[in-house]
């Protein structure tokens, strides 16, 4: 459960932008601000290319911020020294969307998962090696197994040895970068999960990017939804299931299929008319404008504010 009054990952109008060409400016990220509170997890979702994948890497530092803060547990990453970067890495980690392309072909399973341990100096010998097992069996997976390559297993067996290389450091952040995106859906529960129970036993803190609604309100206390670069909602799970305010996240959760076929053939959903427009330097006001059947003229003109509007429920739109 969450702390309620110590945030761990505090992102303030966070601001991540691409060259594109000569002229062209992609923004990916443009002023985001969340917090994350230790213990929690904060699902972010959004339909593909919103920015999600790069919010998430720019806050753990793997890409550097064109502006804005993030500050974990009070210092903010982006200042940091090239030591005190090292000692980030140990606390911050991720598990990255694709498990085949993520993972070193050339590596055994065993160096793969020791990599960070031998690179922070937690273990040698025959600690390591017991470390490296006792790993393997948190993830599900046999000791027999840190001798093999990754070719040698299934796609969720390979997402696990990701989550077992994200834990070998013993961190208290981890960004899960749609892990679950690439795997078989009967497979993608078992992952989740997983990631719970680690979660419940080891207090960590998740930063669980996805688009598959229904899987982020089974592991997020919090949702935030983005949009071409832009936060539009936030609230706990169960108030944006259940209230959904702003006219994009009230037509991503009217796609969630419901297992009932009365309510699902009764139901109407939403359909976004029109193309997602480009990211490459957008025009001013709302950014889903364009597909929006409330759009007003201020709309197209001003930015709306990311404010709250209920306790704890924040949202970006002109109508409310």
């Amino acid at each position: 459960m969450a702390s309620e009054e110590r945030k761990l990952v505090e992102v303030k109008n966070l601001k991540k932008y691409f060259r594109v060409g000569r002229n062209s400016i992609l923004k990916a990220v443009d002023d985001v601000s969340f917090f994350i509170r230790k213990g929690e997890t904060l699902g972010l979702v959004g339909e593909s290319g919103c920015g999600k994948t790069t919010t998430g890497r720019t806050v753990i530092g793997m890409y550097s911020a064109t502006s804005g803060k993030v500050f974990f547990d009070g210092v903010d990453i982006h200042s940091l020294d090239k030591k005190a970067k090292k000692d980030f890495s140990k606390r911050a980690q991720i598990i990255f969307q694709d498990p085949y392309a993520s993972l070193d072909p050339r590596m055994t399973v065993g160096d793969i998962i020791g990599e960070g341990i031998d690179i922070h100096g937690l273990y040698s010998g025959k600690q390591r090696t017991e470390k490296i097992n006792e790993l393997l069996g948190l993830v599900g997976l046999n000791k027999e197994h840190a001798n093999r390559f990754p070719h040698e297993f299934s796609g969720g067996q390979r997402q696990r040895i990701g989550i077992a290389r994200a834990f070998a450091v013993e961190p208290e952040f981890i960004v899960c970068d749609e892990p679950i995106s690439a795997l078989d859906v009967s497979i993608q529960a078992q992952i989740v999960n997983l990631l719970i129970n680690l979660q419940r036993n080891t207090g960590l803190t998740y930063l669980f990017i996805a688009h598959d609604l229904s899987m982020v309100k089974h592991i997020s206390d919090r949702v935030a939804v983005m949009y071409l670069g832009t936060m539009v909602e936030l609230a706990s799970s169960a108030e944006l299931y259940k209230n959904p305010l702003h006219p994009y996240t009230q037509a991503l959760l009217s796609a969630i299929p419901i297992p009932d076929p009365e309510i699902e053939r009764s139901r109407k959903r939403i359909v976004l008319e029109g193309d997602v427009p480009s990211p490459i330097n957008p025009s001013p006001g709302c950014r889903f404008r364009a597909r929006c059947r409330y759009a007003k003229p201020i709309c197209s003109e001003v930015m709306p504010e990311f404010k709250e509007v209920g306790k704890d429920h924040f949202v970006a739109c002109h109508l409310l």
